[in-house]
């Protein structure tokens, strides 16, 4: 069973700095892409950035040279360190597998996430 439990979050004042951290069970890391993905208010849940099994890494364009995601295959754990932060970062953030677009990802399991929310 896939549980997922992302922290970090908070709230920063803009051009701020936090790190964000997803644990995962029910999930194999050396094998699975991962993404961090978010959610504003009113707004769709996108993708923020994807790692791939083995390693490689893209973002949105939004958060280029801004955002890191990285992650630790033995402890199945997931990093988004995110710096340089603008009020447009706030959204509530979460961790899951990365299948390509989030309209592939109806029928997966999702965790609580964790609010991000950035102040001008």
């Amino acid at each position: 069973q896939v549980q997922l439990v992302e922290s970090g979050g908070g709230t920063v004042q803009a051009g701020g700095s936090l790190t964000l951290s997803c644990a995962a069970s029910g999930i194999i890391f050396s094998i699975s892409a991962m993404g961090w993905y978010r959610q504003a208010p009113g707004k769709q849940r996108e993708v923020v950035a994807y790692i791939t099994s083995t390693g490689r890494t893209n973002y949105t364009d939004s958060v280029k040279g801004r955002f890191t995601i990285s992650k630790y295959n033995a402890r199945n754990t997931m990093y988004l360190q995110m710096n340089s932060l603008k009020p447009e970062d706030t959204a509530v953030y979460y961790c899951n597998v990365f299948r390509g677009t989030v309209a592939r990802m109806r029928d997966d399991v999702w965790g609580q996430g964790t609010q991000v929310t950035v102040s001008s």
